[in-house]
């Protein structure tokens, strides 16, 4: 299968705009090279996913960091001449020869996970995710209305039969929901939304708001989002800094979705997502913490940069700090183990806190 001549003009016009874009930093435009183009521009996926289908966003978007999303699977490996070095870059040197490790939660780790902040001085919240794709199904630009009803029924199903007294809960479907409930999931800050303009320029809104749901539990410290940017986003939070009672919490839930759902795994990019700077364990282990005398320093990011960890404003990426309250969390996905992802957050906070205790 060959991409249409209108599509190999669009993937060039991009490749121009990008190279004309004096102010555009992002990984796409450094990676998307003529050469890049000139192997790739024809070649389609079996789903029939181009390179266009890639770089779309990143090319609406100048301001983008990364600038590439995953139509389907298979674009990790026909795409990988642009893929590849993008990974490699994004993810700490992960190179095209090097191999995602096999998954290690971190179930025997748990004990050494102590609270953070046992006085509840600086940390607001903690929260871990994971984002897995339903093997056998393509990702947001792939997917058919079909598709998304399809896997929305799937996952109401495996809701059902959860019976786990801090786990099982209630399904709220975002087609047809009536302003009450709407407004408490905002309240709880649990309703995602349409996908940002990064994202719709991936074409991952297509049938919106069909096969999009949520799921939590009667406690609202574990979540489900089913069909947001990925197939699905598995979420472990609480109040306060204790980590190992959230990654508990985590694996007990991400376990019983497993065990009905088999997830798609690349061998050597480990669990698939749709935006490649979560692959791997695909964990995103966070808290909103208050440092307001070190987050005012200078070198703050560098501080956080150099413990390979990503900060945010408390309302996701591309948001502001309020009030000195910062979502810090792991920024390397892609060449550890889950367990060490989420250690790197921990013994980057840890540290993070001992510098706001010491500072005048």
């Amino acid at each position: 299968m060959t991409a249409s001549p209108e599509v190999q003009k669009a993937i060039e016009d991009v490749f121009t705009k990008l190279q004309g874009a004096s102010d555009c930093t992002s990984l796409l435009k450094k990676h998307l090279t003529k050469d890049v183009v000139a192997k790739n521009k024809s070649k389609k996926t079996r789903l029939g996913a181009t390179l266009l289908d890639v770089i779309q966003s990143g090319g609406e978007n100048l301001d983008s960091g990364v600038g590439i999303y995953a139509p389907d699977a298979e674009s990790y490996t026909l795409f990988s001449d642009l893929f590849n070095p993008v990974i490699e870059e994004y993810h700490n040197g992960f190179k095209a020869t090097d191999t995602q490790p096999g998954m290690d939660l971190g179930e025997k780790n748990i004990g050494e996970l102590a609270d953070l902040d046992p006085e509840g001085k600086f940390i607001v919240s903690t929260r871990i995710r994971c984002g897995r794709s339903l093997q056998g199904y393509p990702f947001n630009p792939c997917l058919s209305e079909t598709n998304y009803k399809m896997m929305e029924t799937r996952m109401k199903e495996i809701f059902n039969t959860i019976t786990d007294p801090e786990l099982k809960g209630t399904y709220y479907p975002l087609t047809g929901m009536n302003d009450e409930t709407k407004n408490k999931l905002i309240a709880d800050h649990f309703l995602f939304k349409e996908g940002d303009r990064f994202l719709k320029a991936a074409n991952a809104n297509r049938y919106w708001p069909t096969g999009r749901g949520i799921f939590h539990n009667e406690k609202k410290t574990f979540l489900v989002w089913v069909n947001e940017e990925d197939h699905l986003r598995i979420i472990s939070m609480q109040n306060g800094g204790n980590v190992g009672e959230v990654l508990k919490r985590l694996i007990t839930g991400l376990n019983l979705v497993a065990a009905k759902a088999p997830f798609a795994r690349h061998p050597r990019l480990g669990w698939l997502t749709f935006c490649p700077t979560n692959l791997g364990t695909t964990v995103r282990a966070s808290v909103h913490i208050k440092l307001p005398k070190i987050s005012a320093k200078d070198d703050f990011k560098k501080i956080c940069s150099d413990m390979k960890l990503q900060i945010r404003g408390i309302h996701g990426e591309h948001s502001e700090s309020k009030e000195g309250i910062y979502d810090i969390s792991n920024k390397q996905r892609l060449g550890l183990t889950e367990y060490q992802a989420v250690r790197q957050m921990y013994d980057g906070v840890k540290k993070l806190i001992e510098l706001e205790k010491a500072a005048s």
